[in-house]
């Protein structure tokens, strides 16, 4: 099995760097196809918590190569400390490679960012992290970024992060905003890249004669389905293709390869930041949700806003990135309930759907229409498989991979790697 895709299915912080975690056991590389340190993957092994932004979740597997692929946006300073904090942890980072094509995030773009978030109108704000990553991104469609491979040469290096600091210092002058003190900001920049040259390699090289060989290769997505650029809740998506098809464009490797494609997805639903969410709770059954399951952002701390399952967001999700097996995770977060609801359609101007609109203000106005099942009301924490799971609980998760046809793999109840276990 040559290739294999994990992209989270809803709004993002599925739990998609524990299931990387746990599907790396087998694993020979780990490609990270898209996204930048905006998002954060948490790990936790035995006592020890892990917070990723940018190197592969199969860092915790011995041997396993890590690759950092070309559809990312990367800010250099962050890998470099990033990296220097998992060698102080104990593990090995010379199996990370980064793409010489990824383009790369400096101080001007996270400026820029704070400067477009501040201007938008109130009911156009995406709630961004404002790490850099939209105008990174920018940059390399106006054909203006600078790539991993020009850290390679540090004179031409400087002199074209010069040529574009100096242009973003005029449009924050233009604006009234502080401007980048460049001289300061290159001297941080040029520590990082004469860091992280070592690990610059041709990574689609990398991982195509992996996949001629017959290696094992994970792509491993970051945000969720539901953010992706072109088929997400635009605008407040983000700035990348986070689906299964982003991975062939972001790891540099052809479809023929694909083998199978995993999709997390919670047994609820959570979202960050601005945009519609049908299921929302703003009541005292969300806040139960967010206080349970710990919903607060891996790399922002924002607190998540939470819901019940939207079979029919999720059902969409499932179709475009065609996941044929499910990773279903924090079902333990349920163990206390009464009663669960499920979202099976969508009310729109009277009428009943169960497909998801295109326009993201009709999606703004829709009614959920929901189904109710009884909870299970006990622990599942420590239940190590799928047929020991209380009754209730087997029915809820077989109601809703039905509604979003795709069938159950991987089942978790708690943040460990312990309490993971195969359906």
């Amino acid at each position: 099995m040559p290739v294999n895709i994990l992209i989270g299915t809803q709004w993002g912080d599925e739990g998609k760097g524990k299931l990387i975690d746990v599907l790396t056991e087998n694993t020979d590389i780990v490609v990270r196809f898209q996204g930048g340190n905006n998002a954060g993957h948490t790990v936790e092994i035995g006592d020890k918590k892990y917070v990723l932004h940018l190197v592969p979740s199969g860092i915790f597997r011995p041997g396993t190569l890590c690759v950092i692929g070309n559809g990312l946006v990367v800010d250099p300073i962050s890998l470099m400390e990033e990296m220097l904090d998992l060698k102080a942890r104990g593990l090995d980072i010379s199996v990370i490679q980064l793409s010489t094509k990824a383009h790369l995030i400096f101080e001007y773009h996270k400026l820029a960012d704070a400067l477009n978030e501040a201007a938008s109108a109130s009911g156009r704000k995406i709630g961004t992290t404002k790490r850099g990553i939209g105008p990174a991104y920018s940059d390399k469609a106006a054909r203006i970024g600078i790539r991993a491979i020009q850290m390679q040469n540090l004179a031409e290096f400087e002199k074209t992060f010069r040529e574009q600091a100096v242009k973003y210092n005029c449009i924050f002058k233009g604006h009234g905003a502080p401007e980048m003190d460049v001289d300061a900001a290159w001297q941080k920049v040029k520590a990082a890249a004469e860091f992280l040259n070592p690990y610059i390699t041709d990574t689609v090289l990398t991982v195509n004669r992996a996949a001629r060989a017959g290696k094992n290769i994970l792509c491993e997505g970051a945000q969720g389905a539901l953010l992706d650029i072109d088929h997400g809740t635009y605008p407040f998506v983000t700035s990348s293709n986070t689906t299964s098809g982003g991975a062939c464009t972001g790891a540099g490797i052809a479809p023929k390869y694909i083998t199978s494609v995993w999709g997390v997805m919670k047994a609820y639903t959570t979202r960050v930041g601005e945009g519609p969410f049908p299921t929302e709770l703003k009541d005292a059954a969300g806040e139960n949700l967010r206080k349970v399951g710990n919903e607060y952002g891996a790399t922002t701390g924002r607190p998540r806003r939470c819901g019940w399952f939207d079979a029919v967001a999720s059902r969409y999700s499932c179709m475009i990135n065609g996941v044929d097996k499910l990773a279903i995770t924090k079902l333990d977060v349920l163990d206390g309930l009464d009663e669960l609801k499920i979202c099976t359609a969508y009310e729109v101007d009277g009428q009943i759907t169960e497909d998801m609109p295109s326009d993201t203000r009709a999606l703004n106005e829709v009614k959920p229409v929901y189904e109710s099942m009884p909870g299970w009301k006990c622990s599942t924490a420590d239940v190590r498989s799928y047929y020991d799971l209380p009754a209730n609980a087997r029915k809820y998760l077989e109601r809703i991979a039905g509604l979003v046809s795709a069938e159950i793999a991987i089942i978790s109840v708690g943040p460990k790697r312990e309490q993971t276990f195969m359906a």
